[in-house]
């Protein structure tokens, strides 16, 4: 085992070597073939190129190296395009604060029975007038610059599930083509992790319509990890079993707390009153022009008013596509 590896139980490394390729025996040559293509691309700024940072792209691309390395490109690409997204990266940014408060993402301390890390968004929590679309894509990347610092989540990947309850028509007019354009090419695109599946649960006719919309901006790949389950929480739970799931979603797991995140981000400096606690965290820093752009992250308990749900109580939701009853497994 290389010291890249480190960390990591037995039973991951086996999964990395029959899943991913990853072979320790030549994972820094992997790591230099990666690094050699730089050169190729005089037109990004490659801003970090460590062991570390490279592999996790390996990871995500099955080590095959020349798509690893054009993830790589795209992943700081998407930052050179959107500067504005990436000025200020950082948990005590103005916007990014407000969506981290407001709980996007929530992310479940328990992980899946692949040991997937099992993010949320509570869709009617997002309050227009205190929280743009953008910001909270900033607080969702800078959420997943954090997590994917695991090594276990580089291999293991994550699970998005996404609760539209309550979620207005008015709200869904704000999400426009070009927005969602931007959230599937910085995260479909341009991050460096394995997404088994999303999620959607009790989604209205006009999400429906959106995904539509989307669809061509979607890998096949992608299209087929994403479920729209309507109102049966049974079709979820044979994809995520209810044992990983809180109440709301029919799981034997107390309501989601949205302090969660921040308390496990912030320890002991976690506040839980009406106020904003910051902390920087020890991870990679994504630089803008010629600074570093710190980060860190700082969400604060909410509360939502969402009825929680008992397991078997919601009745199958008749959906007009294919993609609503597929109950593979979403895993590479």
């Amino acid at each position: 085992m290389t010291h890249l590896q480190t960390g990591l139980s037995p039973e991951t490394i086996e999964k990395a070597r029959l899943e991913l390729n990853e072979n320790p025996d030549v994972l820094h040559q992997d790591i230099q073939q990666v690094r050699d293509m730089i050169i190729t691309r005089p037109d990004i700024g490659f801003l970090r190129t460590d062991d570390a940072f490279i592999l996790r792209f390996l990871r995500a691309r099955k080590f095959h190296q020349t798509d690893a390395f054009r993830l790589l490109a795209q992943y700081f690409q998407y930052r050179q395009l959107n500067l504005d997204m990436f000025k200020n990266f950082k948990a005590d940014d103005p916007g990014i604060k407000r969506a981290l408060i407001d709980g996007f993402p929530g992310v479940l301390e328990k992980r899946d029975h692949y040991g997937r890390k099992i993010l949320l968004l509570f869709a009617a929590n997002w309050d227009q007038s205190r929280n743009s679309f953008t910001d909270i894509l900033r607080a969702i990347l800078l959420s997943l610059e954090v997590l994917i610092e695991d090594q276990e989540l580089q291999i293991n990947g994550f699970i998005l599930i996404i609760d539209w309850s309550n979620f207005s028509f008015k709200q869904a007019s704000k999400l426009t083509p070009s927005i969602l354009k931007l959230a599937i090419e910085g995260l479909q695109d341009s991050f460096p992790a394995r997404f088994g599946g999303v999620h959607f649960v009790n989604q209205p006719w006009y999400i429906h319509a959106l995904y539509t919309l989307i669809k061509p901006f979607l890998k096949d790949k992608t299209r087929k990890r994403i479920f729209l389950h309507g109102n049966n929480l049974n079709s979820l739970h044979q994809l995520i079993h209810p044992e990983c799931l809180p109440s709301e979603f029919g799981g034997t797991l107390p309501p989601y707390d949205m302090g969660t995140w921040a308390r496990t981000l912030l320890g002991p400096d976690y506040n839980d009153e009406n106020e904003y606690t910051h902390t920087s965290y020890n991870a990679m820093h994504v630089k803008h022009s010629s600074s570093n752009l710190e980060r860190g992250c700082s969400p604060k308990h909410m509360t939502r008013s969402q009825s929680v749900v008992e397991p078997g109580t919601l009745k199958h939701e008749e959906l007009g596509e294919s993609e609503n009853t597929q109950l593979l497994l979403a895993l590479d």
